[in-house]
């Protein structure tokens, strides 16, 4: 396995990171606050529904062109 040559680029500017970090804290909050969703008034499994909504959308974004990541836009 082999970095890519703009690692820091993709690291600091791809959408699809941002959304595997986005995905990350919210299954970080569903482990961590169970006890609070009912004090929240939040229906159970929000943050696991939202987590599922931010891995997809971080698949779509691994797909399409970013110029910020791959030097179309400096």
């Amino acid at each position: 396995m082999t970095l890519v040559a703009n690692w820091r680029r993709v690291l600091s500017r791809a959408w699809s990171v941002r959304f595997i970090a986005l995905t990350f804290a919210l299954i970080a909050l569903d482990v961590a606050l169970p006890a609070f969703e009912e004090g929240m008034g939040l229906p159970p499994r929000t943050f696991a529904v939202l987590s599922g909504l931010c891995s997809a959308a971080a698949f779509v974004a691994r797909l399409l062109v970013q110029p910020a990541v791959s030097g179309g836009e400096q």
